[in-house]
Formats: structure tokens, sequence, C-alpha cells
């Protein structure tokens, strides 16, 4: 069965540290940001993910994008995040797919899960993707390191000794 994980943007900016002293500087660094982690979770995972931004006071806004292909949904005047997370949700929900959306609004967690969607904490989230992070770093580490020798590895320290001495001429 297919996953999909639609994030609600803003709620995610205000729940994590980094992102919540990033937002004092620049709102659109933060969601830069947020989507630069969002886009390593979904290369990760290998499913898709899509933000979903809350444009409510915004005149006009409105739209679909992507970056770092992930889906980024602006909503239109007058439209909230959470009803655009719910009209999402009911597109997706009947195509046999399992829809889990990353939110911390406890009302917006009981409303989705009253549509078949599954819940995903803004903690939870962001420890998977602390976790990812670290795994890439351990992969990345071990594919940079020097090789070893596994034949050398695999002497004894008498037969390592033996050897040397030859190697020098004693």
């Amino acid at each position: 069965m297919k996953q999909v994980v639609i994030v609600d943007g803003y709620n995610m900016i205000g729940a994590w540290p980094e992102l919540q002293k990033l937002k004092d500087v620049s709102l659109e660094q933060a969601r830069d940001r947020l989507i630069d982690m969002l886009a390593d979770y979904q290369a990760y995972k290998g499913i898709p993910v899509y933000v979903v931004f809350d444009a409510y006071k915004v005149p006009g806004i409105g739209g679909t994008y992507s970056q770092s292909r992930i889906e980024v949904l602006y909503t239109k005047e007058k439209e909230t995040a959470d009803e655009r997370i719910e009209r999402l949700v009911a597109d997706l929900k009947g195509r046999r797919v399992q829809v889990y959306v990353a939110t911390s609004d406890s009302v917006e967690q009981h409303v989705i899960f009253g549509q078949g969607a599954f819940r995903l904490p803004a903690r939870e989230l962001l420890i998977a993707i602390r976790q990812i992070r670290k795994e890439i770093r351990a992969k990345i580490e071990e594919t940079t390191a020097p090789a070893k020798n596994t034949f050398d590895s695999k002497l004894t320290d008498e037969l390592r000794e033996l050897f040397e001495k030859w190697r020098r001429g004693r």
C-alpha cells in the first residue's frame, strides 16, 4: 500500500526549535529550511510529501508548486491550512493510500483521524528526520572512510611481526 505524508507547514515551523528561531529572522528562510528537511525525508523514505502553508490572510496567493521535489501548497484566499489538508486527505484516501498528516493541532488530528488518515505528531516527524540524517551521515562516512586491508586484519600478531621483519630485511 502506498504511503503519503501531508505536513502542516506553519505548525511544524512553530513546533520545531530550529525553525522557530529561524522564523524570527525570516519566515521565508524557515519555510525553505522545512522544505529542505522534508526533501531529505522524502528521498530517504521514498514516499511523496505534501506541505501546506496557510495563506488565509494573504489575498489571492493560493496555488501548488514543486520545490526540491516536494509538493508545496498555499491555501486560497479565505481558506485555512486545515481545510486544505482535509480536502487533500479526502482526495487521496480512496486510492489505496495510507495518508499521514503531520500536525500538532489536536483538533485537526481528530478531524483527519475521522477521515481515515493517520496522525503524525510534529515531534515524531522531527525525530524521524533527525534519525534519517544520522543514518545518511553514517553511510557517507562509511563510504568515504579509507579502505581497510582485509588481509592484514586477518593476520595474527606473530605473523604480522614476521612479515615486518622480512620487509625490513632482518
